[in-house]
């Protein structure tokens, strides 16, 4: 986590000459971030090196995106496109998920505050940014195919797990007039800003135009933490109620939350795998859990009978564990 050789240079044409860089956090991809700290004054570097796909321009234009219809995304202070480098304003270090795991009490009306956050960014047209169309849920879901099962070298009926979703894809997209999808709406990306209870926004790079639902799911299907099946429920009947959503609503949410999590199953297969970041083998049984709730769904029997043909219980669960690793 040293800061990367451009930082100074790029610092000192913000006005921030002279500043500490302290080391924050990385992600699930190549982007890492550092708090810049001057006298009383501090902000947020991100270091999003094109060199390795990470070109922060997406980020910048969901950011003022997002802003301009008066959501509480970080602003831009500075930027450099050809190094990867971009000044955010500094949302502290209050994470929605801390501030409800040292505060049960305020679980409730935070995933309400975090659903009214939704049901305004519905309100408006989609950004203008790539559809989440088909190919892209296809894409998606392959990556269990592609990663999980040859990872505890399973044989799979991969044609199958295509034909199958097929027939489940289709009642999410049509029905609905396409809305932005953060795509990473959860506990740990959603700041309380400077101790308060307004909701700062992070990790939107990757927004797409599709099914209000999906969000929804990223939120209450959390793969970092346990939401309980209760207040799954519980707040996806309060969205409904504050949209007049019907039950074709119930069928996207958990059509898009398999989807979502069969995604996830293969991508944390293959940051354990392909890039040597093994703790995120360890969160499969949770995403597991919550892909299981919506099997269950009448919506899902294709790709239930898939699974359970293709994937037996005791192959569904943390790769690293089931290999004895």
């Amino acid at each position: 986590m040293n800061p990367p050789a451009a930082a100074p240079h790029f610092l000192a044409d913000a006005g921030w000459a002279g500043a500490q860089i302290l080391p924050l956090a990385g992600d699930a991809s190549f982007r890492r971030y550092f708090r810049v700290v001057e006298h009383e004054r501090s902000a947020i570097l991100m270091d999003s090196p094109p060199s390795k796909g990470e070109d922060p321009t997406p980020f910048i234009n969901i950011a003022r995106w997002l802003t301009d219809r008066g959501f509480a995304a970080p602003q831009i202070l500075h930027e450099n496109l050809e190094d990867g480098l971009v000044l955010l304003q500094d949302f502290g270090d209050a994470r929605m998920r801390e501030t409800v795991d040292a505060a049960p009490e305020s679980e409730l009306r935070l995933y309400e505050a975090a659903i009214d956050l939704l049901v305004r960014l519905h309100q408006h047209e989609a950004a203008d940014v790539r559809p989440y169309d088909l190919k892209e849920y296809h894409r998606e879901v392959g990556l269990l195919t592609e990663w999980y099962c040859p990872a505890l070298g399973l044989e799979v009926d991969a044609q199958g797990y295509t034909d199958a979703w097929d027939q489940v894809l289709a009642s999410v997209l049509t029905g609905h007039a396409p809305v932005t999808v953060l795509r990473d709406y959860h506990a740990e990306n959603i700041m309380l800003i400077e101790g308060s209870e307004t909701l700062g926004l992070l990790d939107f790079q990757d927004a797409l135009a599709g099914h209000p639902a999906y969000d929804l799911v990223s939120l209450l299907q959390d793969a970092r933490r346990d939401v309980d099946a209760v207040l799954e429920t519980q707040m996806l009947d309060y969205y409904k109620r504050m949209t007049g959503a019907g039950d074709a609503f119930d069928v996207a949410y958990h059509v898009l939350g398999a989807q979502r999590n069969a995604k996830i199953v293969g991508i944390f297969t293959r940051l354990w795998q392909r890039d040597g970041k093994p703790r995120y083998a360890g969160l499969c049984p949770r995403v597991w859990r919550y892909l299981e709730r919506d099997l269950a769904h009448p919506a899902l029997k294709p790709v239930s009978d898939w699974f359970d043909a293709n994937l037996p219980p005791e192959m569904r669960g943390d790769p690293m564990a089931i290999l004895g690793e």
